[in-house]
C-alpha cells in the first residue's frame, strides 16, 4: 500500500493513522499513531542517541528528514509516546519530543559541519574518517554511514 499523505483504520476501540510527511531515513518513511493510546511508532525516522544509517539509495534526504521531525512535533501532543526504530542505549527505544528534538539537533549539526569541511575542502575519502562531530556527546558521532551521505547530498546538482 502507498501512502501519499495520511491513511486511517479503526480496529476495536483504537483508531490507527498512517502519516507520511516526507523523505527522511529513506523515501518511504510513515509513522505509525495508535490514537487512543496515542502510541507513534516511528520506525527508522528516530535513531536515539545514535548516528543513523542514511539510504540514499532508497530516497534519504536530511533536510527533508528535519523537516519529517519537525512536522512530527506539531502533529502530536506532549503526552504522545514515541517508539524509535534504533537507540544507542537499547532501554531507550521510547521516548518524547525531546528526543526529537535531540535527532533534529544531531541532523543539523550533521549538515553545518559537512559543509563547513567541504567549503574547508576536505574530501569525501578525508571526511569519512573522522569520529565526531562538534557539539555532539555520542560516541562516534561522526559515523561514515553519516558523513558519506551527507557529503553526497550537500554536493549533488
Amino acid at each position: 500500500m502507498t501512502i501519499t499523505k495520511k491513511w486511517k483504520h479503526k480496529t476495536g476501540r483504537e483508531k490507527i493513522t498512517a502519516y507520511y510527511f516526507g523523505a527522511g531515513h529513506t523515501n518511504g518513511d510513515a509513522i505509525i499513531h495508535f490514537e487512543h493510546a496515542n502510541v507513534a511508532h516511528m520506525g527508522d525516522l528516530l535513531f536515539n542517541q545514535l548516528p543513523p544509517f542514511i539510504d540514499r539509495s532508497a530516497g534519504a534526504n536530511i533536510r527533508s528528514w528535519i523537516s519529517v521531525l519537525e512536522q512530527t512535533r506539531k502533529t502530536f501532543d506532549n503526552d504522545t509516546l514515541f517508539i524509535f526504530g534504533h537507540a544507542g542505549d537499547p532501554e531507550k527505544v521510547t521516548g518524547s519530543k525531546e528526543e526529537i528534538v535531540a535527532f533534529e539537533d544531531y541532523l543539523n549539526k550533521l549538515l553545518d559541519f559537512v559543509a563547513a569541511e567541504i567549503k574547508a575542502g576536505r574530501t569525501r575519502d578525508e571526511l569519512i574518517k573522522l569520529k565526531d562531530i562538534p557539539g555532539v556527546s555520542w560516541k562516534n558521532s561522526a559515523a561514515e554511514r553519516t558523513l558519506g551521505p551527507a557529503y553526497d547530498e550537500l554536493t549533488s546538482k
